[in-house]
């Protein structure tokens, strides 16, 4: 059906189309909503899901706006509070209030509410409000909403309505749902510039999170490196596997594989335990105190790091000799190991092996699996293909998530655009054709697609490409020349861990580099801003670079980063007084 098509059927009356006009023109002269951007959470839920609550500060910073001072800070404070978590705040009053303070707050509690939503409600059409309302109580909070209390021909109906709540023992349902409305309202569209996926205990909770707040409002996703690896990890990709079940067992994070996504680790466990020992370069690190384990958990997490970090390093080989155009050569690292695994040559420089495990592995042919390795993976691959609550969270990332996103005038990215140092867009040469920039990009994306589609196929270009995406010397997900994993397991020698960072990193806080870059992507050079992920801002430096074209909002959620940080990272806020960069303690 063609467009014309298309509105004659939807709008089949001239006052049809006039409505239609009107609406759109009169939304256009609403004030612009607010965005959020962020990025990198690393499955950090508990300080993801508060940022999401508060809107970066913006639903405080609405209720200041809204009450003035007619507040003290404490009760503002307590009112935020309940805005953020109502169920728990309202499961504190209920134990601290006698029955006839309860009224009283109730009553208090509704008129604030109203208020605040009402104000919050301002930029949005009644339709989007009211599609940001909880079903069940659309018609009583339109009532309460758009009714004016202080006309005594209504005063009795509104207060009806609220003491009905309290009788019928809604109230505290009620409460809750208005308080989620007013955290949709507050931010309207959420960016997550990439990483949902890494380290942390539950992204599957933040997906979660997501997905519900996608049911009513806006979200989208650009990809990042890890979220790579479990997207890789549900199209059959063994080496996207390899290395996510490795930084699971790196982060004594195993859990996230076993109890939530149902990944059988057995095979991989009974592998471990019959080749490997205690190794200290591949104990767990325990970073987090709420995940205490055994010295027996411990020695077999470590084990079966060993195990997959082994079976990762061979499957590398295979891939790299298949795949020139990745220029990745360098890397086939374990044919480079002296015979007795003493020492390893890299770049013309001669290192000492440390805590070697290589039980496994043959001089003679080292990227050769032992039958029961080549059991492990294949079990591996089989229960990531296989694990419908994976495919239903990775379903919902391919969904709402691209390499890269325009986005009113701006150009969201996780990582980088590769380019050499004298700012030449560079990337990949595949069956004669050069994609660079833009195109790299799109190229990328869509065998991404492809290899998510078939995850039959396993040694296809596509999946190599996956895999490429997380590791590559050109990677836009990467940004680094070398990804160092096997030295820093086994050379002390901090030289020989020099990954190499892309020029771009340098060249994007030149104003003109980055007008290069938007260009690039069809976006205006003038108008328009680059708002990045990946990399953590270290202390003094600045986040917003190249005259303000250049913004870095690495969330900092995960704790490790904010050693180097000394902050929790950034939040973007843009609406329309402008854009407002958010730091998190």
């Amino acid at each position: 059906m063609d467009l014309y098509s298309e509105l004659t059927a939807k709008y089949q009356t001239v006052p049809a189309i006039a409505t239609e006009i009107i609406n759109l023109e009169a939304i256009l002269n609403l004030p612009k909503p607010t965005e959020a951007f962020m990025s990198d959470i690393h499955g950090e839920y508990n300080a993801f899901q508060h940022v999401l609550r508060n809107g970066s500060g913006n639903v405080k910073s609405k209720i200041r706006s809204c009450f003035r001072d007619e507040m003290t800070e404490a009760t503002l404070q307590r009112f935020a509070f309940l805005v953020y978590y109502p169920s728990e705040r309202m499961a504190a009053i209920h134990r601290e209030m006698a029955e006839d303070d309860l009224q009283q707050w109730y009553l208090t509690t509704f008129r604030r509410l109203i208020r605040l939503l009402a104000f919050t409600a301002t930029k949005y059409t009644r339709s989007k409000v009211r599609k940001a309302m909880a079903p069940e109580f659309v018609f009583i909070t339109e009532e309460l909403l758009y009714n004016d209390a202080d006309t005594s021909d209504k005063l009795a109906y509104y207060w009806q309505i609220i003491r009905n709540l309290i009788v019928l023992q809604q109230a505290d349902q009620w409460i809750a749902a208005t308080c989620q409305t007013i955290q949709r309202l507050t931010v309207d569209h959420f960016h997550v510039v990439g990483d949902i996926y890494d380290r942390g205990p539950a992204p599957d909770q933040v997906v979660e999170s997501l997905i519900r707040r996608d049911r009513r409002h806006s979200v989208d996703i650009q990809w990042g490196n890890h979220d790579i690896l479990w997207i890789g990890g549900a199209a059959g990709s063994a080496l996207c596997i390899a290395n996510l079940v490795r930084i699971s067992a790196r982060y004594n994070n195993l859990s996230i594989l076993e109890d939530v996504y149902g990944i059988n680790l057995r095979h991989l466990a009974r592998l471990a335990e019959q080749y490997y020992q205690d190794n200290p370069a591949f104990s767990p690190k325990m970073e987090r105190s709420d995940r205490p384990i055994t010295e027996a958990e411990r020695l077999q997490i470590t084990q079966i790091h060993q195990a997959i970090a082994m079976i990762q390093f061979k499957l590398e080989g295979p891939v790299i000799k298949r795949r020139p155009e990745f220029d990745m050569n360098h890397r086939l690292v374990l044919e480079k190991l002296a015979p007795d695994f003493s020492t390893i040559k890299l770049n013309g420089d001669t290192y000492t092996i440390e805590n070697g495990c290589f039980a496994t592995v043959d001089p003679a042919d080292p990227y050769e699996l032992l039958p029961e390795e080549q059991e492990v993976i294949d079990s591996l691959v089989e229960s990531f293909t296989h694990s419908e609550k994976l495919h239903r969270h990775m379903d919902f990332l391919l969904d709402h998530g691209s390499m890269y996103l325009r986005y009113n005038r701006n150009l969201l990215l996780h990582g980088c655009v590769p380019v050499d140092e004298d700012s030449h867009f560079i990337g990949l040469t595949i069956k004669g054709t050069t994609y660079t920039g833009r195109q790299l990009f799109d190229m990328l994306e869509a065998n991404l697609r492809l290899a998510y589609s078939q995850p039959t196929e396993n040694a296809d270009l596509a999946t190599d490409l996956m895999w490429y995406l997380w590791t590559g010397p050109n990677s836009p997900l990467f940004g680094k020349h070398d990804m160092t994993t096997f030295e820093r397991y086994f050379i002390s020698d901090p030289k020989a861990h020099v990954e190499g960072r892309n020029p771009y990193y340098h060249l994007r806080k030149d104003p003109e580099f980055i007008k290069k870059i938007l260009a690039e992507f069809v976006l205006d050079p003038e108008v328009g801003h680059v708002i990045n992920g990946h990399t953590p801002v270290k202390k003094g430096t600045d986040p917003i670079m190249a005259n303000n074209k250049m913004i870095v909002i690495d969330g900092g959620f995960s704790k490790p980063y904010q050693k180097t940080t000394g902050i929790g990272g950034y939040t973007l806020l843009d609406n329309s007084y402008g854009m407002q960069l958010v730091t998190h303690p």
